[in-house]
């Protein structure tokens, strides 16, 4: 028996299409004047915000895709682009940061004059769209793992701008051009931190992997314990996407007769308890007559 809940994410257009223009209007800004200002660390900022920006953009339509209805080719719908976005996300950053790094350490050998006071200007702006941009999904953030996502990335960016602002002040009082490659190669290190976990996670769910936060044994023990289940097995649990979880399991019941409201409320209990949606319970009398009975059968 399949069972589902009423799961529909948030609309959050607005908060997408407002973060968008703040962080690309922030790009714009970083990469000017980090021309005119020779400063590496501020382009170092302005790039992370373009790829904030393509991130932004990859999970708004991947947040869009997700909602569209199964067809008869797609029958869970889209909902895994969401997964993919986030993989697609972690490897732009990737690419991003090394390039970034490159020239760091180029600059190490050969530092260029730095005009710390507009470092210091531009950098507060990038605080100020940062945190903006945060604030817009800091109300979704207990429900919902992307938008949570969206608000800790747009946070730990404006962290980072206020590096970029305490690296232009001292510049300008000490007159040392070496600080500028280095904050970029401490700006690489931090956002290369975050991107490892999120290529670690989203390569996970790319390959259907148990979602965090869900013990497959403690799923397996609570179908084992219930009554007149004998045996349990062919467990998978795996993400639909990067907010929903989807289960399937045989139960061994020889001396009883499950009715719906049995498979209603195992589903129900999977749901409230482990967070997962999409439940389908198979009910069995005779488990040697299931081909998938055996543990090393998937």
């Amino acid at each position: 028996m399949t069972h589902g809940h009423d799961h529909a994410p948030a609309n959050y257009d607005k908060a997408f299409a407002v973060g968008i223009a703040l962080n690309f209007s922030y790009v714009l800004v970083g990469a000017v004047f980090g021309v005119l200002a020779h400063s590496l660390a501020l382009l170092a900022d302005a790039g992370h915000n373009l790829t904030d920006v393509l991130s932004l953009l990859l999970a708004w339509g991947a947040s869009r895709l997700s909602q569209m209805q199964p067809t008869k080719r797609y029958t869970y719908g889209l909902r895994s682009s969401s997964i993919l976005a986030s993989l697609i996300n972690a490897i732009i950053l990737l690419i991003a940061i090394g390039a970034i790094a490159w020239e760091a350490l180029r600059r190490l050998n050969q530092p260029e004059e730095i005009q710390g006071g507009i470092v210091m200007a531009v950098a507060a702006f990038g605080v100020v769209i940062n945190g903006a941009t945060a604030l817009l999904f800091v109300k979704g953030r207990e429900s919902d793992i992307n938008i949570k996502g969206a608000f800790l990335h747009m946070a730990a960016d404006a962290g980072v701008s206020l590096g970029v602002v305490v690296a232009g002040f001292a510049i300008s009082r000490t007159g040392l051009y070496w600080i500028d490659p280095v904050t970029s190669l401490v700006i690489v290190a931090i956002i290369a931190i975050g991107t490892w976990g999120l290529l670690r996670d989203s390569t996970c769910l790319a390959l259907q992997a148990v979602p965090p936060g869900i013990d497959a044994n403690t799923v397996k023990e609570y179908l084992a314990t219930l009554p007149d289940v004998v045996g349990v097995h062919d467990l998978h649990i795996w993400p639909m996407s990067t907010t929903e979880t989807a289960l399937t399991a045989h139960l061994e019941m020889p001396n009883a007769n499950a009715g719906d409201k049995f498979l209603h409320d195992v589903c129900q209990h999977l749901h409230d308890e482990f967070k997962i949606e999409h439940c389908t319970i198979q009910i069995e009398q005779n488990a040697e007559a299931c081909s998938l009975a055996p543990e090393q059968n998937v």
